[in-house]
C-alpha cells in the first residue's frame, strides 16, 4: 500500500520529514505512529495523550471527531486516507488539534444531525482538502492572490510563477503547504482536475529567511492561532489545481493553463 507513495512529488513536502521519522519496514504503521507521536509529546486540546488506534475501538453510533475529543485516540484503519491523516497529526498537530475542538464543540452544540452547520463544515473541507498558501506580505502577494480569487489563472500560474520560487527559496513570494489528507491521498495518483481548498496565509520577510521545518512550524503555530481567534467557515478558501502549482507538474506551457475543464473561469452571477 505505501510503496504506491510517490515521496519525490513536491506535494508530499508537508509531511514528507514526518514519514522519514517512523522508519516503516512494510505497511504495519499504528505502533511507529504512536511511538512518533509520544516522542513528540501530542496531545489534543483536552491535554490528553494524543494515540493512534485501531478503528474497532471507535464505539458504533459514535462521531469520530467527539471521541478524538474526549479520549485522545485517534481511529485509524489500515489505508493510505488513514496513514495520511497520521501523517498530518505528526506535521501539523497544532492545527489539527483546533481543527478538532471546534468540531467537537460543534457536536456538543449541535449534536451530529444530518447538516454540519457552516463552521463544522468548515472544519471538515479544511481538514479533508486544504492547502495552505502562505504569501508574502506586500504588493506581490496581494496581486497573486487577487488573481487567484478572481480564476485569472494564465496570470496567477504562468505569468507569475517565479513567485512560487523552488523549495525553501527565500526570494520566494509564495509557497503551498498541503494539508487535507484526503487530497493527499487522491495525488498518489495525480490527476489534472484534483483542486484543493486553498487557505492564504500572510507571512512577513522572516519567514522567508526560515528553513523548511521551521516554515512548517510556524505555519502550524499561526493557523491554528487564526483558528482560536476566528473560526471557520467555507468562505475563507479559494479553488486551486494543484498540478497547476508552478513546478509541480511536467508541460506547464500556456496552453496547460488554457485548459477550462480544469482551470475553470470565475462564475458570474
Amino acid at each position: 500500500m505505501l510503496a504506491a507513495i510517490d515521496w519525490t512529488r513536491p506535494w508530499y513536502d508537508a509531511v514528507r520529514a514526518a514519514y522519514a521519522s517512523l522508519g516503516v519496514d512494510g505497511d504495519a504503521f499504528i505502533d511507529r505512529l504512536n511511538r512518533q507521536a509520544g516522542a513528540l509529546a501530542l496531545v489534543n486540546h483536552q491535554g490528553l495523550a494524543l494515540r493512534f488506534v485501531p478503528q474497532a475501538q471507535l464505539p458504533e453510533g459514535r462521531a469520530y471527531e467527539e471521541f478524538i475529543g474526549a479520549t485522545g485516540c485517534v481511529p485509524t484503519r489500515d489505508n493510505l486516507h488513514d496513514f495520511f491523516n497520521a501523517l498530518v497529526w505528526l506535521s501539523f498537530p497544532r492545527i489539527k488539534r483546533q481543527l478538532n475542538a471546534l468540531q467537537a464543540a460543534q457536536i456538543a452544540l449541535a449534536g451530529v444531525g444530518k447538516s454540519r452547520g457552516p463552521a463544522r463544515d468548515g472544519a471538515t473541507i479544511f481538514d479533508e482538502n486544504a492547502a495552505l498558501l502562505v504569501l508574502r506580505e506586500g504588493e506581490g502577494g496581494q496581486a497573486l492572490v487577487a488573481a487567484l480569487r478572481a480564476h485569472r489563472w494564465r496570470e496567477a500560474l504562468f505569468e507569475r510563477r517565479a513567485q512560487f520560487g523552488a523549495g525553501a527559496d527565500a526570494d520566494a513570494d509564495a509557497e503551498l503547504w498541503l494539508f487535507g489528507h484526503a487530497l493527499m491521498e487522491k495525488l498518489v495518483a495525480p490527476r489534472k482536475a484534483i483542486t484543493a481548498h486553498a487557505r492564504v496565509v500572510l507571512a512577513g520577510a522572516d519567514y522567508f529567511a526560515l528553513g523548511p521545518d521551521a516554515r512548517r512550524a510556524w505555519v502550524d503555530a499561526e493557523v491554528a492561532a487564526q483558528l482560536a481567534g476566528a473560526g471557520l467557515d467555507t468562505s475563507c478558501f479559494t479553488p486551486l489545481p494543484v498540478l497547476g502549482v508552478p513546478g509541480w507538474w511536467e508541460g506547464q506551457d500556456e496552453a496547460f493553463y488554457g485548459d477550462t475543464s480544469v482551470f475553470r473561469p470565475k462564475r458570474v452571477n
